[in-house]
């Protein structure tokens, strides 16, 4: 079996992060070993990473395999500062032998790399740098590399397209320095053939799996769940004069909550959006911050703080260019408002006159001015991270002065964090985007965590707010997680490391890849990573097949979380295969709940029938029938939907009244299990038809021509059409 997991931080071979050993009973030795044999194995060799990395552009890509398991992990393009933070803490958790990149690289790669090699004292020891040719880390040759590698755990018998497709589930080929870092990774691995020294050259080295690392403290959230809950939104830019790199944020999670003055402020809200984190610590900190400018008594000190925050322009790059004596006036002057603390300086009639008067001695007067200015240059750069220093505060003190105006504004409350729960409960949760949108919208609640049901069913009529309500869970969810307060009246996030979402998806041209097989990996990759204290959304999964093998492939993705029992993964599954429930397809006993439709059920409701079983919950989003009109009140409630009430959409959407009604007879035939019969006036129409091209053919025949015979015309002509005449 291959090896495809998410490493939750710095011990990537534990199958449990934080596991004690000490959870285990002391074993005695086994009969028949001696100390030496005991002593030979503690003296084997520890295991060694092997690191690459890449940076260009403030994005990180990592790749790294541990001789442990044999394993590549990997970690998809991050944001990272040009001080490289998150490439130390890497480092610093992972603890490599070597750190393989690229000869040609920024210069601030390889200031740091000549730090880190200068680290005598760097404990556990410093490790080496290896510098490859750049052409070892082209794009299309990294494809090549990870397509021709020999991996136990894909067949022989994988055609080249196969193989793609399985890989392109587990490795993210959208994310370019990453999968350039795992081609680099490659061939640092087969030139010094890492494991397999003595081995023949045929013997390649052994390579067991995949897996995605996350660094301790942070969320593991996908690209796919970042575009399916809406919290980045890349949009064309209406003017024509931005064609080019005309992207702007559209209707999304981050531009909502983006109200930062400065630049720096927005670059840090994007970088803890890009890294959610369940340290407690650091989580706590920002709410109080939030909560603290929230006081009504600290309203005008927070918006006067807000204000003067948009005066601080690019100091990094000011700084760069007084480096390399590039300093402009307008650098200056975006120094000098910074730091004048708003102190004037002007030229009175009395200073022109002395101009007037010395005016010969304006070369003199430039040399001085000269002076002055490089000694000053001096000074600043002298104190250059003291500067940094005040702009990271500033920055970090922007976002929280961000969050906590969105919060005032839309009436977000402060979460709870439990790290005893195991899941979310949300109390009256809205959807932070769509209650923007909407006239008006109804709140829900949310509970998953104990004994709870651990896989949530949602079922409903089209268009009656399941995916609305999914993408809500996440978004609360996430938004906490990155230390904002949320859409909800009450909300206590526990101890969730990742979110993982099979929502909405497209064709993938690049990769060759349908719609089907794009929700497919979506769910892979939370069937192979998803833990106990993973939340996992899905939406319609199955409907990119036929009803029946997309029915099976749901069932069997729940059952397999099911046989994992308590330690099943925390699921919300919005559906219309309510033959799920009506063929009875997942397993009932201890680990199933069913829970009856209650009519009336308003959300906020805590009421749970205990006489039900902990693992699957049931729920539909209430609706009520008026004549031929069906009233959604996209409320979360108790039970199952009767039907999908297709046609009542289909109506909506325009669609003609008798397809409709031909529509819901072939329906109610196929439930009762009768013949579908064709339309008799539709028969009728297909018969005259047919008669008139059969007739319209005989009067084109030339009888008077002998060599017309008739008997092929009747074979061929009208006996065939006899059956669709008759």
């Amino acid at each position: 079996m291959f090896s495809v997991g998410t490493i939750p931080g710095g011990t990537p071979q534990s199958p449990e992060p934080g596991a004690a050993s000490a959870s285990f009973p002391s074993l005695a030795p086994v009969s028949g070993r001696g100390e030496a044999e005991e002593e030979e194995d503690n003296e084997q060799e520890p295991a060694e990473i092997y690191l690459c990395a890449l940076w260009t552009s403030g994005y990180l890509g990592i790749a790294y395999y541990d001789t442990s398991d044999s394993t590549i992990h990997f970690m998809p393009d991050a944001p990272d500062h040009e001080s490289l933070k998150l490439l130390q803490r890497v480092l610093d958790e992972i603890n490599p032998r070597s750190v393989v990149t690229s000869a040609k690289q920024d210069e601030n790669m390889t200031r740091f790399l000549g730090k880190l090699a200068s680290q005598e004292h760097r404990e556990p020891k410093r490790p080496e740098i290896v510098f490859l040719p750049s052409v070892d880390f082209g794009l299309e040759i990294s494809k090549q590399r990870l397509l021709a590698g020999n991996y136990s755990f894909i067949p022989d018998s994988m055609t080249t397209t196969e193989k793609i497709l399985f890989l392109s589930s587990i490795i993210p080929f959208d994310c370019l320095l990453t999968v350039r870092a795992l081609g680099g990774l490659l061939k640092f691995l087969g030139r010094r053939r890492i494991g397999v020294e003595l081995e023949d050259y045929n013997v390649s080295v052994p390579i067991l799996g995949f897996k995605k690392f996350v660094l301790t403290h942070l969320v593991s959230i996908d690209q796919d769940t970042y575009s399916v809950l809406q919290i980045f939104k890349s949009e064309s830019h209406p003017s024509v004069y931005k064609v080019a790199s005309g992207l702007k944020e559209g209707l999304s999670l981050f531009g909502i909550l983006n109200r930062c003055h400065c630049k720096w402020g927005q670059k840090l809200l994007r970088l803890w959006f890009t890294r959610p984190t369940h340290d407690l610590g650091e989580l706590n900190s920002r709410l109080d911050v939030i909560q603290f400018f929230l006081l009504p008594q600290n309203l005008d000190m927070a918006q006067m703080l807000h204000r003067l925050l948009g005066h601080i322009k690019n100091v990094p790059l000011i700084l760069k260019r007084m480096k390399l004596s590039h300093t402009k006036v307008s650098d200056w002057q975006v120094l000098y408002k910074f730091l004048s603390e708003e102190k004037l300086h002007y030229r009175s009639a009395r200073t022109k006159e002395l101009d007037a008067l010395l005016g010969d001695l304006h070369c003199d007067i430039r040399d001085q001015e000269t002076l002055l200015m490089y000694q000053l240059q001096c000074q600043v750069l002298a104190r250059a991270a003291v500067l940094t220093r005040v702009l990271d505060l500033a920055s970090r003190l922007d976002v929280l002065l961000a969050l906590a105006s969105a919060a005032r504004d839309y009436g977000y409350s402060r979460p709870r964090y439990s790290p005893q729960l195991l899941g979310v409960r949300i109390l009256n949760g809205r959807h932070p985007l769509m209650e923007l949108c909407a006239r008006t919208f109804v709140p829900n609640s949310a509970e998953c965590g104990g004994d709870k049901g651990r896989i949530k069913v949602i079922t409903g009529p089209n268009s009656s707010g399941k995916s609305i309500y999914l993408k809500q869970v996440g978004l609360i969810t996430f938004m906490a997680l990155v230390g904002s307060f949320v859409p909800a009246e009450e909300a206590e996030i526990g101890a969730v490391d990742a979110i993982f979402t099979r929502i909405h998806s497209c064709e993938s041209i690049s990769l060759g890849l349908s719609t089907f097989m794009t929700d497919l990996n979506q769910v892979a990759k939370a069937v192979n990573n998803a833990t106990k204290q993973s939340l996992v959304l899905i939406d319609e999964f199955g409907k990119g097949t036929n009803t029946v093998d997309g029915l099976a492939l749901l069932a069997a993705v729940l059952r397999h979380w099911l046989a994992l029992g308590p330690m099943c993964p925390h699921i919300f599954v919005a559906t219309n295969f309510l033959s799920l429930v009506q063929l009875q397809l997942l397993p009932q006993g201890p680990l199933v709940q069913y829970l009856g439709l209650a009519k009336g059920f308003r959300a906020g409701s805590r009421d749970i029938d205990d006489t039900l079983s902990p693992c699957i919950s049931f729920k539909t989003m209430e609706t009520c029938e008026d004549g031929d009109d069906l009233v959604f009140f996209y409320q979360v409630c108790e039970g199952i939907a009767n039907a999908s009430h297709a046609s009542y959409t289909a109506a909506q959407a325009g669609l003609p009244g008798n397809l409709i009604a031909r529509g819901k007879e072939v329906s109610d035939l196929i439930r009762s299990g009768k013949p579908i019969k064709p339309v008799k006036e539709l028969l009728k129409e297909k018969q005259m038809e047919n008669c008139q091209t059969l007739v319209d053919k005989f009067l084109k025949l030339d009888l008077e021509d002998p060599s017309l015979d008739l008997d092929i015309f009747m074979s061929q002509e009208v006996l065939p059409a006899a059956t669709g005449i008759l």
